[in-house]
């Protein structure tokens, strides 16, 4: 649905997207992910056709966004950084007027703007200025104009940047609905975002991915051992001794304690479970076992991993050789 090939967008001498690829499948919703000026909104720009690329190629909806922009911008609803609204026009008399610029049949539009109220929850402010909408407002009403034509594609850029946390949750769980129907990109630098509404994360940083997957599998690919925390009521006993006997463990760490309640982080060998065997350990020996859950890398920790890891290679590189 989409495909992005080999993309670069220079400005002079300074690369804003160097090399940049990556495809979004029907339905799917992908996070792009990275920390502010790394490229985000400049790979969202080309992708609508907004500007066009240094070199590569994108093609949205089955339609190269170069060679033919206006049958992929048919194909594309689009929310960019700043929502595209009319001060001085009411909410309703806004859509309606780009439901006509986007080829709304004339006999669908009073049905389509009144569903996209409804989805973005904006139907209270259906006769307001869009000059005197709030800013969560703004945001909503900006979803809505890139929605009223029922597109394949949504390119969301910053989509709940100012939206209060009941407003947040509420556009997490529209874009969540959204999937399926149509093809979601979604770009952010909000860690849970991605985490709580994406199937699969590009991590772009400095112009170029450095990373492509879903959650789990980064999850997996960074820690690269399987990690348990473990909760033990040992008495005073040496319940860390205990737990590194286990077949499989290669390393136990404490890392809280309250009272005579400790907790354990147990690191085991990729690929082997060995939850049943921790539990008899503890049981075994007459302690209560409190709490027993693998444990997780979090988005945080696999972003600051990545883009540490490849500023750090950036710098080696371009360190001079003495002679």
């Amino acid at each position: 649905m989409i495909e992005v090939q080999h993309l670069t967008k220079r400005y002079g001498r300074f690369t804003a997207v160097d090399d940049v690829s990556f495809r979004v499948e029907r339905g799917e919703i992908l996070g792009f992910l990275g920390p502010n000026g790394a490229g985000k909104s400049t790979t969202m720009r080309i992708l609508t056709g907004y500007m066009p690329a240094t070199e590569g190629k994108a093609i949205v909806a089955g339609y190269d966004v170069f060679e033919h922009p206006v049958d992929a911008k048919r194909k594309t609803g689009y929310l960019p950084e700043t929502p595209p609204l009319y001060p001085d026009m009411t909410v309703e008399d806004y859509l309606t007027f780009v439901s006509k610029i986007k080829g709304v049949p004339s006999s669908d539009r009073k049905q389509r703007i009144k569903y996209v109220m409804e989805r973005t929850r904006v139907a209270d402010m259906a006769q307001r200025l869009c000059s005197r909408l709030s800013k969560g407002y703004k945001q909503r009403v900006g979803l809505a104009q890139a929605l009223i034509h029922n597109p394949d594609v949504l390119i969301l850029d910053e989509p709940t940047a100012g939206l209060d946390p009941k407003q947040i949750i509420e556009t997490r769980q529209l874009i969540k609905e959204l999937a399926g129907d149509h093809t979601i990109v979604l770009s952010t630098h909000i860690l849970p975002e991605v985490s709580q509404t994406c199937q699969r994360v590009v991590i772009i940083n400095k112009g170029h991915v450095v990373a492509e997957d879903t959650p789990d599998n980064l999850t997996a690919r960074l820690r690269g051992t399987v990690s348990m925390y473990v909760q033990v009521d040992a008495q005073g006993a040496d319940a860390a001794a205990a737990l590194a006997q286990v077949p499989g463990v290669t390393k136990v760490a404490e890392s809280e304690r309250h009272g005579t309640s400790i907790g354990y982080e147990v690191a085991s060998e990729q690929g082997r479970d060995i939850r049943r065997e921790l539990a008899q350990a503890v049981v075994g020996s007459g302690w209560g076992l409190l709490e027993l859950r693998p444990m997780r890398v979090s988005l945080e920790e696999i972003f600051l991993s990545l883009t540490t890891e490849e500023q750090s290679a950036q710098a080696a590189a371009e360190e001079p050789v003495n002679a």
